[in-house]
């Protein structure tokens, strides 16, 4: 804001005030707003209405979409997991009492999990950590896409770990020995447990997956953390020509480390590899939600998960909130700086990862993000990329081109 006004140097009143009627009838020609004041004017910059108003339109949108469709997503999940997680704290009490190397884990944290997972608001993966590690070493040597083994650090010290019946003749820890005797440690505690009408275990798997009133479908998952280690397969972690994230929380996330868990790898499967059963499959879980501290970076994820949950739960599956929250981490790459992800950008944020979502289902891949040489749409069919790719873009021409596309999503 300026004030225009006469000359001061002797120019007559009546030509001064014929100068400033000129000056202001052009002012207000280019869009700006003069406002009279004695023989002056004030100038006040007007921007096109539609051009000042859409970013802030935008933000408006984007938090009533969270105020109300994500915040109600939460609350119903939040619901849902105290009621799965009763159940299933009853049944692994029943596991413990038959074999007490099974520890439970699950304990709530002012009302949060440890090892708990969202997949879906029908579905969920409760992480169960064992113990014992000790004489075992962790061995990555990129044989095995996403996985890893367990194999004793000398033969001589077989009798000194806690699980010595799963490990095999080769001196590897099996994944899926302890797995099978989990399942049937489980299967007997459905039938035991308080709950026993109203939670089954779910057949024709070598998961161990429970169905708990016919609703909602939990995967419990044995497996081990891995602190103050990080695999070889993730080295690359961080990109050196990145300033995400900052080398005082690379610190922090390789200090945690990452888990090692003993379900079926996708990565796997169709190779015919002697050690499937016995590998273990990799998890940055908690690496991953120590990334997306800071910024708007967990609201953004919250609305990419009620987005897919709302309009993208398609048959086969292709499009799952772990492919949102991956595509996430790269979208926070591409956008290093903390103010890319202050309030006012976060519409930006959310086109840019729904654009990448395009190009991966088209291209028919999406890396991993710690371990880039996993396809996270392995085991996808190509139509139902096919038919999710033509769904998203729907909706990012939606979002591009309406500004108030958010009331219908």
């Amino acid at each position: 804001m300026g004030v225009l006004g006469p000359s001061q140097s002797g120019t007559p009143t009546w030509l001064s005030r014929q100068r400033t009627a000129c000056r202001a009838r052009a002012y207000t020609a280019a869009g700006v707003r003069c406002t009279p004041r004695s023989h002056s004017f004030t100038v006040t910059m007007l921007v096109p209405p539609e051009m000042m108003a859409a970013q802030s339109k935008l933000v408006y949108q984007m938090n009533k979409y969270y105020n109300e469709r994500v915040a109600n997503r939460k609350a119903q999940i939040t619901k849902t997991i105290h009621e799965v997680c009763r159940i299933v704290q009853d049944v692994l009490k029943e596991v413990e009492l038959q074999e007490p190397r099974f520890i439970s884990s699950l304990t709530d944290y002012n009302g949060r999990f440890d090892g708990l997972e969202v997949v879906s608001p029908h579905e969920f993966e409760i992480v169960i950590y064992l113990n014992q590690m000790g004489v075992l070493n962790f061995v990555d040597d990129g044989s095995l896409p996403g996985c890893a083994v367990l194999k004793l650090s000398d033969g001589r010290k077989r009798s000194m770990s806690l699980w010595v019946e799963f490990i095999t003749a080769s001196g590897y820890l099996s994944a899926r020995k302890i797995r099978s005797r989990f399942q049937t440690l489980v299967a007997q505690a459905c039938d035991k447990c308080s709950y026993r009408d109203c939670v089954k275990m779910i057949a024709e798997t070598t998961e161990v997956k429970l169905r708990i009133r016919e609703r909602y479908i939990v995967q419990i998952t044995p497996a081990f953390k891995c602190a103050g280690l990080w695999p070889r397969s993730a080295a690359h972690w961080p990109l050196p020509a990145i300033p995400w994230p900052h080398p005082n929380i690379v610190a922090e996330v390789k200090t945690e480390g990452f888990d090692l868990l003993s379900k079926e790898c996708l990565a796997l499967q169709g190779k015919n590899s002697a050690m499937e059963g016995d590998a273990w499959v990799l998890s940055f879980f908690e690496a991953e939600n120590r990334l997306l501290q800071g910024g708007c970076r967990r609201k953004c994820l919250s609305i990419l998960k009620t987005i897919r949950d709302r309009h993208l739960d398609l048959p086969g599956n292709p499009v799952t909130c772990y492919h949102m929250k991956t595509l996430l981490l790269y979208e926070c790459e591409k956008h290093p700086r903390e103010h890319e992800w202050d309030e006012v950008a976060i519409g930006d944020r959310i086109n840019g990862i729904f654009l990448q979502l395009i190009s991966s289902l088209q291209c028919r891949r999406c890396p991993h993000y710690f371990l880039p040489h996993v396809d996270l749409f392995k085991g996808k069919s190509p139509t139902a990329l096919e038919n999710a790719a033509k769904q998203v873009w729907r909706l990012t021409r939606e979002m591009l081109t309406n500004s108030r596309a958010f009331e219908k999503l």
